[in-house]
């Protein structure tokens, strides 16, 4: 293809939108040499910062979502969405994409709908197995949207529908050689399981009460932690570290080693962790947030135990950790068992897929 393309990507709020943007932007680039990617976030967001810090120019609109109650915010909804339809137009029309990408969030909302009103392809990449309101309402006018599991067209329209999965770092593919690695990488016997427990970059705080109540459980099951308690309460939890093989950190910066280590994970069931956990392909107890929008991380989570994949626990039914956990600690079938029917979900090609689409989409 001789003509340079241009490619608007848009996607943000939160790193589950962020990141697979990323990751299609960096695909985008090595199979069209020369290309040309901007992206589009929400002003006062982490896109802001998480997007130029890997290389990419991003603009900001003035935009947010709707809240659940009377808020002054929700009162200057309409003004900000007549301002970045507007802002989005005139983007458009300096820039000329070829294709315009959105991974949800807020901002992808007022950029697709104007890409679509000037006949410019649009693709929705859509990671949950409930999508959120953006992408519900972009949908009827996109021309592809790739989703990440089945049943999505309760959504969207069926024939635009295209199963690719969630993108994923490409160094999670081959864990297994590195397990040795890891163990040094995080001072950990070879002779103990390792629990790994993951809350995302800020934290979780009902996963790392309970991991301090039911520590001593915990060792007395002959497991060594590695415990990611988060940014926001590092600080309350560091007091446990090397206590009796814990580790705790405040953030991994090595995933691949961490998923190496670890012989059981306990995690939430945001998209991108739950497309992560079936590449990876390790026993997994989900503890999903409860304080998502329409309770997406539940539902994940209910995809995955549906397939006899990961056992889960809801937030009001940790009473029951012990006996659930134990389950899965004495019984090396079941450990098994879940390894098995988790990795049969992986989709590890899903960027590589999401762009053979948008390449068709050009064609």
């Amino acid at each position: 293809m001789s003509k340079k393309l241009t490619f608007i990507l848009s996607g943000g709020g939160t790193g589950g939108h962020i990141y697979p943007a990323i990751a299609i932007a960096k695909e985008l680039e090595k199979r069209f040499s020369g290309c040309k990617i901007l992206f589009v976030g929400a002003s006062d967001r982490m896109e802001m910062q998480k997007v130029p810090q890997v290389g990419y120019e991003i603009i900001g609109l003035w935009i947010s979502g709707i809240q659940r109650k009377l808020t002054l915010s929700n009162l200057m909804f309409p003004f900000k969405l007549l301002s970045s339809l507007l802002k989005s137009r005139k983007i458009l029309r300096k820039t000329k994409p070829d294709v315009v990408i959105g991974t949800g969030g807020f901002a992808s909302g007022p950029l697709l709908r104007m890409a679509s009103a000037a006949n410019i392809p649009t693709l929705i990449q859509e990671q949950n197995s409930f999508p959120g309101i953006t992408n519900k309402w972009l949908a009827k006018n996109a021309d592809r949207i790739c989703v990440a599991y089945d049943n999505l067209d309760r959504f969207f329209p069926a024939q635009k529908i295209v199963k690719t999965g969630n993108p994923v770092r490409q160094d999670l593919i081959e864990i297994a050689s590195k397990r040795e690695a890891a163990l040094l990488k995080f001072g950990l016997s070879k002779e103990k399981q390792t629990l790994l427990v993951l809350g995302g970059s800020l934290g979780a705080r009902r996963i790392n009460q309970l991991i301090e109540n039911e520590l001593d459980f915990l060792i007395d099951q002959n497991l060594q932690i590695i415990w990611q308690c988060g940014k926001l309460y590092f600080e309350d939890y560091k007091k446990y570290a090397d206590h009796n093989g814990v580790k705790v950190l405040e953030f991994i910066d090595t995933m691949d080693l961490a998923y190496a280590a670890a012989d059981i994970i306990i995690s939430r069931a945001g998209a991108g962790s739950v497309s992560e956990l079936c590449i990876v392909g390790k026993p997994v107890l989900f503890i999903p947030s409860p304080n998502v929008a329409e309770d997406h991380q539940t539902k994940n989570a209910k995809a995955v135990v549906s397939k006899g994949g990961a056992l889960m626990l809801r937030e009001q039914e940790l009473d029951r950790f012990q006996q659930e956990f134990k389950k899965v600690i004495e019984s090396d079938a079941l450990q098994e068992k879940l390894s098995t029917n988790i990795k049969e979900l992986a989709l590890p090609n899903a960027t590589s897929a999401i762009v053979d689409e948008i390449e068709k989409i050009i064609k």
